[in-house]
């Protein structure tokens, strides 16, 4: 127990160390300028508003990028609403399934969707053992030019989450307390 534990722990330092220097390499993203938002981010100035953008940028750089960091049979999810976002494989030949989500820097502390309750019970009973991890991506807000930048990443095995329930207010989605 205690080697898988550490097991585990190794594969998801390696993979935040390895998402950190992706997003070094994507730099900002910009967004517009002042003369197409003349009032700033205002109300878009939250995760959920762009994050689907953000995560393509992301999802792209990964799929080009992932030899060149440490990620060996590379293969986004098949679906935009599955309990992953991708998959790889580690050096003694494991898959590890990743989940992606943001969190804005300095925002507030709230619970983030994971993934259906049902989907990912299902997820977990198909796959066992697996190693299903979380990488929190944390965004800022930037004026001028109107720009997001990915400042830091977390990840954590799902498992290992300290706060999890099911949010029935949102379709039944499991959420976590960001972390």
């Amino acid at each position: 127990m205690n080697n898988e534990i550490k097991n585990v722990e190794e594969i998801a330092t390696q993979l935040q160390n390895n998402l950190k220097s992706l997003l070094d390499s994507i730099g900002d993203v910009s967004i517009g300028n002042s003369t197409q938002f003349p009032f700033g981010w205002r109300k878009a100035a939250k995760g959920r508003t762009v994050w689907r953008l953000l995560e393509e940028v992301i999802s792209q750089n990964l799929e080009s990028k992932a030899l060149e960091i440490g990620l060996s049979n590379y293969a986004p999810a098949a679906s935009e609403v599955g309990v992953y976002d991708f998959e790889y494989q580690t050096p003694n030949g494991s898959k590890v399934f990743v989940n992606i989500k943001s969190a804005v820097e300095g925002g507030r502390t709230n619970k983030d969707d994971i993934s259906k309750a049902t989907a990912l019970h299902s997820f977990l009973s198909e796959n066992n053992p697996c190693c299903l991890l979380v990488a929190t991506i944390e965004i800022e807000f930037k004026e001028n030019p109107m720009s997001i930048s990915l400042n830091n990443c977390y990840v954590v095995p799902v498992t290992w989450l300290p706060d999890v329930y099911v949010n029935p207010s949102n379709n039944g989605n499991l959420s976590i307390v960001k972390i």
